[in-house]
């Protein structure tokens, strides 16, 4: 069985990702509170693997690790820091070569297909962090999934979900949540990465 990479990722209702360079994940438009992280705990604990561009792992990576030892912390947030800690986890990066906490560095030229041959070979959902990444894997027909938690804010500018491409992209509703802060989780099928890469 192949794996399934899904991009799941933080979005204002103008598909922005962060107004403002390195914000991702600490806006202050984004509406996280513990139904939210024990949503994603759940969804996180499930995964075989994560791959994080650079920029998504060294935003991860400064906070994560340490978040249980944080006192003041809440026990769901201790409790994704684990997760995301020991969790194997893929880091895509040409400038980086070596990571701490379970994570292998690839880079290089053929960085793509040493994915598509990790995808191949996992059995269980990948999930993907980084826009640029997850451009190269959508133009590579990898990507299988969008995983998007819409809050409700416009930016009006900042970092898009994607980088330009070329043509549109045909989505299937696989799965909607609300949550009560206001924040609604979508799940969508890639059509055309599923109909060239079938599992």
């Amino acid at each position: 069985m192949m794996g399934r990479c899904i991009y799941s990722m933080n979005v204002s209702l103008d598909l922005r990702i962060e107004q403002v360079p390195g914000d991702n994940g600490a806006g202050e438009w984004l509406r996280i509170d513990e139904e939210f992280h024990r949503a994603a705990n759940a969804l996180a604990r499930d995964l075989a693997l994560m791959v994080h561009g650079r920029v998504f792992y060294e935003v991860m990576e400064e906070f994560w690790p340490r978040a249980h030892e944080d006192p003041s912390l809440p026990d769901y947030m201790h409790e994704y820091g684990e997760i995301w800690t020991a969790k194997p986890k893929v880091l895509v990066s040409r400038t980086r070569h070596t990571a701490d906490h379970n994570t292998r560095v690839i880079g290089g030229d053929d960085a793509i297909d040493q994915l598509a041959a990790l995808r191949a070979g996992t059995d269980g959902t990948i999930s993907v962090g980084g826009a640029a990444l997850a451009t190269q894997l959508l133009r590579a027909g990898l990507l299988d999934e969008l995983m998007l938690w819409t809050h409700p804010a416009f930016l009006g500018f900042g970092r898009p979900l994607f980088d330009d491409y070329e043509m549109p992209i045909d989505l299937e509703l696989l799965e909607q949540r609300s949550l009560q802060q206001g924040v609604t989780m979508h799940r969508y099928a890639i059509q055309d990465a599923r109909e060239t890469n079938p599992c």
